[in-house]
C-alpha cells in the first residue's frame, strides 16, 4: 500500500491517503467533495439595472493598469490580480455596496492595495505553519450548501499574540476560497471555544478582534455564509458584546450560537469534536499541512491554466476557472473560447 501523504487530485495518479486512513476509521487530510445530497442554493438572474452596473464596473476594471500604493508597492496590475478580478468578485463588491457601482470600484481598488501592502500572496506555508502545529484552524468537509467548513479552535492556541496570528487567518481564508467548489462563493465558519488544559481565555484581544473584523468585512465581502459558534464562555460573550457594534448587521444575522450544527452540516462531514459530528478526524500537522498545500497548489495551477486558455481576461467566470463550464466569458479575447454566460447573482 502506498505511503503517500497527499490526497488524490483530479488529473494525477497519486493514491489517496483518504482511502488509507479510512480503513482505520481516521481521516487526516482535507475532504475533496461535498456529500452527494448537498446542494448549492438556487441562484437568481441579475436585474437589468444590476447587469448595467456590472458592465460599467467591468469596463472600469479593464482600464486599470496600475495599483497605486503609498507604502512602496505601486506597480502594474499583475496576472494574479487580474485572475482575482473575476466576474463574481466584481459582483460581490457590488452586492456589498448595495449596488453603488462607484463605491464598489473604490473598495475593490482599496482591496488591491491592501493585498499588496499586507503581502497576501507572499504569505507562505513555511511562515504560517508554526501557527497551525496544533490544528487551531482546519479546513475540513462541506456543509449542506456545499460551503467548505473552516474550523477555528481557539483552545488549541499555541502562540502568543503577534501579527502572524492574523496573517494565519488570512492565509487560511485564501486556502478555503481556493477550495470552494463551482457555483459556491461562501464558507461556513465553525468555532469551538472549548477550553484547553493550557488556555482558559480563548478570546482574542479587542484590538486584534477589530483588526480581523475590518479585514473580513472590508476585503472579503460576501464570503461568510454562516458562522456556527459553540462552548461560548462568559469571557467570550463579553468579547462578542464589545465587538458587536463593529459587526455589519447582515453579518450578525449569519452568527449562530450553540445551535445544532447538524442542521447545517451533514453528520458524516461534521468533525466529531462538534456535537452530532460523525467524521473521525485527527489533526497530524505532518500529514494535513502538506496535503492542504498540495491540494491548493494543484487547484491554483488549474485555475491559472484555464484563465490563460480563456484569453487572460479580467471578469472571467469563476465556474469556468473551476472547471464547471467548458468555455469562458463573453466577449472573447483573440484566440480564446467564448460563451454568453447565464447572468446570475447569489442570493444574499
Amino acid at each position: 500500500m502506498s505511503t503517500s501523504k497527499f490526497p488524490t487530485i483530479p488529473g494525477t495518479v497519486e493514491p489517496s491517503i483518504l482511502e488509507e486512513e479510512g480503513q482505520a476509521g481516521i481521516v487526516k487530510t482535507p475532504l475533496l467533495t461535498p456529500t452527494s445530497t448537498s446542494r448549492v442554493p438556487e441562484k437568481i438572474p441579475l436585474t437589468t439595472d444590476q447587469q448595467s452596473k456590472y458592465e460599467w464596473l467591468l469596463r472600469q476594471a479593464n482600464e486599470w493598469v496600475e495599483v497605486h500604493s503609498t507604502k512602496g508597492h505601486s506597480g502594474p496590475l499583475t496576472d494574479s490580480e487580474k485572475i482575482w478580478l473575476t466576474r463574481e468578485c466584481l459582483l460581490r463588491y457590488l452586492r456589498a455596496t448595495k449596488w453603488h457601482e462607484k463605491e464598489a470600484e473604490k473598495r475593490i481598488l482599496e482591496t488591491l492595495v491592501w493585498r499588496r501592502e499586507y503581502g497576501v500572496e507572499e504569505l507562505t506555508a513555511d511562515h504560517i505553519g508554526p501557527e497551525n502545529m496544533t490544528g487551531k484552524q482546519v479546513i475540513l468537509g462541506y456543509d449542506k450548501q456545499c460551503r467548505p467548513c473552516h474550523y477555528l479552535n481557539p483552545g488549541r492556541q499555541n502562540t502568543d499574540v503577534s501579527p502572524r496570528q492574523v496573517q494565519h487567518l488570512v492565509f487560511m481564508l485564501e486556502q478555503v476560497i481556493e477550495l470552494m467548489p463551482a457555483q459556491q462563493e461562501t464558507l461556513s465558519l465553525l468555532i469551538n471555544f472549548k477550553q484547553s488544559k493550557h488556555r482558559s481565555n480563548t478570546a482574542p484581544g479587542i484590538g486584534q478582534g477589530r483588526e480581523v473584523l475590518h479585514i473580513l468585512q472590508t476585503h472579503y465581502p460576501e464570503r461568510l455564509g454562516r458562522a456556527m459558534i459553540i462552548n461560548v464562555p462568559w469571557v467570550v460573550w463579553g468579547f462578542f458584546k464589545l465587538i458587536t457594534p463593529f459587526i455589519d448587521p447582515l453579518t450578525r444575522e449569519k452568527l449562530k450560537f450553540n445551535e445544532d450544527m447538524t442542521q447545517f452540516v451533514p453528520k458524516e462531514q461534521l468533525w466529531a469534536e462538534f456535537p452530532g459530528g460523525q467524521l473521525q478526524f485527527e489533526y497530524d500537522h505532518d500529514i494535513y499541512w502538506p496535503a492542504l498545500q498540495r491540494l491548493r497548489a494543484e487547484k491554483r495551477a488549474e485555475r491559472v491554466r484555464r484563465w490563460e486558455m480563456g484569453g487572460r481576461k479580467i471578469g472571467e467566470a469563476e465556474d469556468y476557472l473551476k472547471g464547471q463550464d467548458h468555455q469562458g466569458t463573453w466577449p472573447p479575447s483573440i484566440g480564446g473560447p467564448a460563451r454568453v454566460p447565464a447572468e446570475i447573482a447569489v442570493k444574499a
